[in-house]
């Protein structure tokens, strides 16, 4: 299933993928899901995967997919994943909307 309203994939993410993937000889795909813990509740994981099941949300940005399962899809519905460099480092960063706090580290959330 692709619905692009459901969430976005930036132009700097989707460049980052294609050359990760390609280093590692894998699919440009980039799953993001949402596990309980990390210091505000929820935390995101980022992999490539190597598939999409069935019941994926997916959105395609210049040949690189992200894809998102329906349970974590309802906790960041309308976020966009970015990469982002700074004098801290190289990340990928979710604006999630529905976040109604964060940390430090910005991979934690609650809502």
């Amino acid at each position: 299933m692709t619905d692009t309203d459901d969430i976005a994939l930036s132009p700097s993410a989707a460049s980052r993928v294609a050359a990760i993937a390609a280093r590692q000889g894998k699919p440009p795909i980039l799953r993001l899901s949402v596990e309980g813990g990390g210091c505000a509740g929820f935390q995101y994981r980022f992999g490539l995967a190597e598939d999409l099941a069935e019941d994926d949300v997916s959105v395609a940005r210049d040949g690189v997919t992200l894809v998102v399962d329906p349970i974590s899809l309802d906790l960041v519905r309308g976020s966009t994943v970015d990469f982002v460099e700074s004098l801290g480092g190289a990340a990928f960063q979710v604006t999630n909307p529905n976040a109604a706090s964060g940390c430090g580290c910005g991979t934690s959330f609650s809502v």
